[in-house]
């Protein structure tokens, strides 16, 4: 698949989280670019130079862009992953929101400190939030013939799955293994040959 650019540099820490849909959406589109994982020693120095201070960022030819929603919704179109009109394109929109809003979710527990809160938050997630989202998602997944929206294999898709790994490392379980819709859906997924083989290739990280 052809790029309009060049040369690209994605910068994140050594972890998947949030850069792993840009980095699944590059290796579909078998896009060649520079995988850039900064240690976290090294963030206070890179941080003035982040635009708004934080990652990731992927930069373009020199041209620096931030937010990974909007980043993977621009690589999306260079794949052929969105859809074939704006309607089309606003429900995988609206799919792609709302798995950041779950994401979200799952993200305050990760980073809370005080351990009593984060024992609520984490009985909020299991017995409320996590059964809230998924059990939907697992049907809409039956009603778009596998797929999270259009009937048919899109960014929301790549999106999703691979978010999964962070999902999973915070709450140390596979979240969607009683969802037989999005254990699917993530089995075709894995099995794209350019996002098969970033598999085996990717640095090891807890998620």
């Amino acid at each position: 698949m052809s790029n309009e650019s060049n040369s690209y540099k994605l910068t994140y820490f050594p972890i998947k989280a949030l850069a792993e849909p840009i980095r699944f959406l590059l290796k579909y589109g078998e896009i060649e670019f520079e995988d850039f994982r900064l240690d976290v020693a090294q963030w206070p120095n890179v941080k003035d130079k982040m635009p708004f201070g934080q990652v990731p960022v992927l930069e373009m030819d020199g041209k620096m862009v931030h937010q990974s929603v909007a980043i993977s919704r621009y690589l999306a179109k260079l794949t052929n992953l969105t859809g074939n009109n704006d309607l089309e394109n606003l429900e995988i929109d609206a799919i792609v929101d709302t798995i950041t809003d779950f994401r979200s979710k799952i993200a305050v527990f990760n980073t809370e400190k005080d351990d009593t809160r984060k024992e609520v938050l984490k009985d909020n997630l299991t017995k409320e939030t996590i059964p809230y989202y998924l059990t939907r998602f697992d049907s809409i997944t039956a009603a778009n013939d596998g797929y999270l929206a259009i009937g048919r294999l899109t960014w929301a898709d790549l999106y999703f799955v691979s978010l999964l790994d962070y999902c999973n490392g915070v709450l140390k379980k596979d979240i969607i293994a009683e969802y037989s819709n999005l254990v699917k859906l993530r089995e075709k997924v894995l099995a794209i040959p350019s996002i098969k083989q970033w598999l085996l290739e990717r640095p090891d990280s807890e998620y």
